[in-house]
This record gives C-alpha cells, sequence and structure tokens, in this order.
C-alpha cells in the first residue's frame, strides 16, 4: 500500500527526461533496497501529426523496445532501465510483459513494458502520452498508487512551448497536485544526507512521522531543524524540535545535528540546506486558494533551494 504504511514495500515513479538529474532519481530510488517496485516514466506530448514516424497501430501494441526507432522518451527509458539493471535493481531473467493503450488523438497512445521478479517486484518502463507533463505525471498516480514521486529539476521543462512565462515550473505543479510526498531532484547524492525541517505543527510531524522510510532513506545521516517566527517563539521552537528528535530516536534513527533559528524560515532552511543532499519540508496546511495568493514555506524553499528537496504530505 502507498503513502505512510508500515509496509516494507514501496512504489516509486522516477520521471525520466534524459537530464542527469533524472537519472540521479532513478539511482536514489534504487538505493532505498532491490525489494521496491520502480516506474521510470516519460510524458511526451500529443503527436496528432503523426511525427512520430506514422507507426500504426499495430506496431504501437507490440513491445516498445523492438521498434527499433528513437522515439522520443525510448532511448531515456533504455538508459534508465540500464542504470537499474547495473545497480542490481533488476534481472536479466526477469519475465516481461508489454501493454499498450488507446489515447484519443494520438497514434501510439499510452506503452510500457513490466519487468517482474520470481519475488514479484517490478521495474516498468512508461512511455505515456498528455496534453503536458504535469498533467501526465499526475494522471499516472490516477493509474497506480506511489509513495514517493522523483523529477528532475530539469531547465528544460521549464522552456516547453507550451508552457507560457506566467506558468509554474514543472516540478511545482506536480508538488502542489500530487497525492503523495514528491521529491525534487538538484544534484542528488544522498551521501550528504537529509535535513529534516519542522515548524512544530502537528500536520509537518505527523507528515514526517509516516513517511519516515522516505525521508530517512537508510543510512544517510539525519538532520533536524526548525525556525522560529521570534525570539519571544524560540523557546517552544526548541521544544518542538526536541519531540521530532525523541520521535526519531523511538525509531532507532540517530540525529547527527539539530538546528534552531530565528527569522524567515525558507532563507534560513535553504542557507542551512546547502550542506544535506535533501532538504525535507511538509506541505502547508493551508488550502490551495491560501497557497496561490500567500505562498508557502515548501513552495518558497523549492524555488529558493540549490539542492534537492521532498516535500512530504
Amino acid at each position: 500500500m502507498a503513502n505512510g504504511t508500515t509496509e516494507t514495500k514501496f512504489r516509486f515513479l522516477v520521471c525520466i527526461d534524459g537530464t542527469e538529474d533524472s537519472y540521479r532519481g532513478a539511482h536514489y530510488a534504487a538505493e532505498y533496497g532491490t525489494e521496491h517496485d520502480i516506474c521510470l516514466c516519460y510524458v511526451r506530448p500529443m503527436d496528432r501529426g503523426l511525427r512520430s514516424g506514422g507507426l500504426n497501430m499495430r506496431i504501437a501494441r507490440e513491445n516498445m523496445m523492438t521498434w527499433g526507432l528513437e522515439l522520443p522518451g525510448i532511448k531515456y527509458l533504455k538508459k534508465g532501465r540500464d542504470i537499474l539493471m547495473d545497480l542490481g535493481a533488476m534481472g536479466p531473467d526477469w519475465e516481461e510483459q508489454a501493454t499498450h493503450v488507446d489515447v484519443e488523438g494520438d497514434p501510439l497512445g499510452d506503452n510500457k513494458i513490466e519487468y517482474i521478479a520470481k519475488n514479484g517486484k517490478k521495474i516498468v518502463l512508461k512511455l505515456k502520452v498528455a496534453f503536458n507533463i504535469p498533467d501526465g505525471i499526475i494522471e499516472q498516480t490516477e493509474v497506480a498508487p506511489y509513495d514517493l514521486i522523483i523529477v528532475g529539476a530539469s531547465e528544460r521543462w521549464r522552456k516547453r512551448k507550451t508552457m507560457s512565462f506566467w506558468d509554474p515550473a514543472v516540478a511545482e505543479k506536480v508538488v502542489d497536485h500530487a497525492p503523495c510526498p514528491v521529491l525534487v531532484a538538484r544534484h542528488l547524492d544522498a551521501a550528504r544526507g537529509h535535513l529534516l525541517c519542522t515548524d512544530g505543527s502537528e500536520h509537518a510531524n505527523e507528515a514526517l512521522r509516516k513517511n519516515l522510510f522516505l525521508v530517512t532513506h537508510g543510512n544517510a545521516p539525519v538532520s533536524i531543524m526548525t525556525v522560529a517566527a521570534d525570539v519571544e517563539g524560540e523557546a517552544d521552537a526548541s521544544a518542538n524540535l526536541k519531540a521530532l528528535h525523541d520521535t526519531l530516536t523511538e525509531k532507532n534513527i540517530t540525529v547527527k545535528d539539530s538546528y534552531v533559528r530565528v527569522g524567515d524560515p525558507a532563507e534560513h532552511i535553504t542557507e542551512v540546506g546547502e550542506n544535506y543532499s535533501v532538504i525535507v519540508v511538509a506541505e502547508t496546511a493551508r488550502s490551495p486558494w491560501h497557497r496561490f495568493f500567500k505562498g508557502s514555506v515548501s513552495t518558497d524553499v523549492l524555488q529558493k533551494a540549490s539542492t534537492s528537496v521532498m516535500v512530504v504530505r
């Protein structure tokens, strides 16, 4: 089951776009362990003009790995699959199943290859069609539940012609609408550890507690942080951080460092977070309208950080 369960098997959706950050995302997902399912997904735009070379429906229904054409996304998915193979996340003798789903207005539709181990573990390559990238990613979460979505912070996505200048970045759209935690990967390398940030609210602490497996990432070092609005609130902030520290200790998770700062949360979090692989923040417990007009700490951190950011909910 997805998101916040005590099950030992998790499902990861890794969005592949051919950039190094997206491949690092695949590497990162594999590092969680060899028993978890991973879906590598490339979202391509609708192809009403048959720019795919005019492949007919018969060919589209075949295994996309045998098309012999470098259609957009296939070579990226192949590379992601090879990375997982090299990391030992999948084996060469797994059962292979190809699936095609018709999509009105596109000659090729949705296509996927499932590689299935004897123990039921799956590696999935998904070539998905959608009107735009964020919609395609969110639609994929409606096809199957996931525990974590990983997207690369790709400038290519920001420069797509289908995105007007006022549109938020693709990653921000996915974070805002995804039903599960989202990791936006920038130069992702788990070795420098995770910085878990809390505002002390029950919402934030609960989001961190129910996603402990995701936010601690195996043997990566864990540090924690909170920011008080003013000096008068510093004592309460320290108490809130201690509560998080105790929760992690109870789960046999060692806390390397603890930080209490006073002032603007996003500024302090991004400053300290430069020393870590991933900054973990909880989605602000506010309505979408409030987040749109007033913003949120998680959105500010996502925009300002130079390292990877995971938003949990």
